[in-house]
């Protein structure tokens, strides 16, 4: 086991560089599940659950090439679902989207029930319920589900029973492979999504968004192999940004994908936090964090795309400790994620559950630093923030959580000037 010893208080300085899109690496991973071509995906970021998506397509025999340090050429075509590895499946969420592009392609998969953050109640109910609706035949099993597939679907319209990228990703997967037209309504249209979207017509899928959160995929029997660049983490961008927010100095995050940024940059613009955008190629730029003076958040609440992401929220609680007055922090999403927060209690600020998806901040509070456990990916990186900002010395646990999702951030964090060591 590894831990992260935070003394707070540095002033951070300097430039840091968001790393690929964790969430949308997941898709395109399993995208190479529909072609026998190869798939060439650029800028991934090195980081454990992507090298363990890659591992469990090689224990298929997938053949997988790192091409340089972040490009990989995937080979799917002589995959065999039956070599799957259970175990890896069972701690890893992102595994639940290798239903839809397995079951389309060989028409029968079992795998166990997905694992991943501690963030409450993550059932793929909508995952089953929708391939339900396209004449999919679901068995539960002792330890996970058996699905089969003995009709290729036409023209059929899925309503999903809630905004789920995941359950939006898998059935996009899914279709891909099938004659369609095939409807999904109530879609998540977030940033991977957007990029499941833009990798699949270069397979030659066509898909449109037509209305509010509505998908319409026409698939192919065969598809093309491609080369992509993945986009840049906008999740890594934010909890970066709110970082600097919270932390004296100045920093400047780089590589941020502004179009999915512009709620959470205009709310800190709202709460009196001090930034610059420089706009780059595109829709991309730098976020230049300036030391703020007087900061008040009055409420933060996340919502689906185009909302707050509920992964921001997080961050958003370790912020809200220097805001004077009450904060409300409202995340509907995850009845869990606030678990943070007992710990930002245990570094002396003044947090109030008023149930499992609401919690008043009272600031400002001065945290101090102590032992630490981290839950989940997010609440993990907010604890860094809390622990920079702390006086003394913070001890953070179970790091394997922020090492699911950020790439080596105690050496990118020292680079800015932060006292952060990985022991062992």
């Amino acid at each position: 086991m590894e831990k992260f010893v935070i003394k707070g208080g540095n002033s951070l300085k300097g430039e840091i560089a968001v790393g690929g899109a964790k969430n949308a690496a997941f898709p395109l991973l399993a995208s190479s599940i529909l072609t026998k071509e190869d798939v060439i995906i650029e800028n991934l970021p090195l980081i454990e659950d992507v090298f363990r998506i890659i591992e469990i397509l090689e224990g298929m025999g997938a053949k997988a090439e790192w091409i340089d340090k972040r490009t990989i050429k995937l080979n799917t075509k002589k995959l065999d679902p039956k070599k799957i590895d259970k175990d890896i499946v069972e701690l890893l969420r992102g595994s639940v989207l290798l239903f839809g592009p397995l079951l389309a392609r060989f028409g029968k998969v079992y795998l166990p029930q997905p694992g991943g953050c501690v963030i409450g109640a993550r059932p793929i109910d909508t995952h089953l319920d929708a391939f339900s609706q396209l004449g999919v035949k679901v068995k539960p099993m002792k330890d996970g589900f058996e699905l089969s597939l003995k009709k290729k679907p036409k023209e059929v319209e899925v309503i999903l029973n809630e905004f789920s990228p995941t359950a939006t990703e898998n059935i996009l997967l899914f279709a891909s492979l099938m004659p369609g037209p095939i409807t999904i309504k109530t879609a998540d249209q977030d940033y991977q999504v957007q990029e499941l979207v833009t990798v699949l017509k270069k397979m030659g899928v066509k898909v449109s968004m037509k209305g509010a959160h509505t998908l319409v995929i026409k698939g192919k029997a065969t598809l093309k192999g491609y080369k992509h660049k993945l986009m840049y983490d906008p999740i890594e961008a934010g909890t970066f940004i709110i970082m600097g927010a919270a932390t004296l100095g100045t920093i400047t995050v780089k590589n941020c994908e502004l179009d999915f940024l512009e709620l959470l940059l205009k709310r800190l613009a709202d709460f009196g936090v001090q930034f610059d955008i420089t706009k780059r190629q595109g829709r991309r730029g730098d976020v230049t964090m300036y030391e703020s003076g007087d900061i008040k958040i009055d409420k933060i609440q996340t919502l689906i795309f185009p909302g707050l992401a509920s992964d921001f929220q997080s961050a958003f609680g370790v912020l809200a400790t220097k805001s004077p007055g009450s904060t409300l922090l409202h995340d509907p999403m995850y009845e869990g994620r606030l678990k943070y927060l007992e710990e930002l209690n245990k570094m002396g600020a003044e947090i109030y559950f008023t149930d499992p998806h609401r919690a008043i901040i009272n600031g400002p509070t001065q945290l101090y630093g102590t032992d630490l456990g981290t839950y989940d990916l997010r609440g993990g990186a907010a604890l860094i923030i809390a622990a920079l900002i702390a006086r003394g010395t913070s001890t953070i646990k179970n790091i394997y959580q922020v090492d699911r999702g950020y790439e080596r951030i105690e050496e990118r964090l020292q680079k800015l000037g932060a006292d952060i060591q990985r022991v062992s």
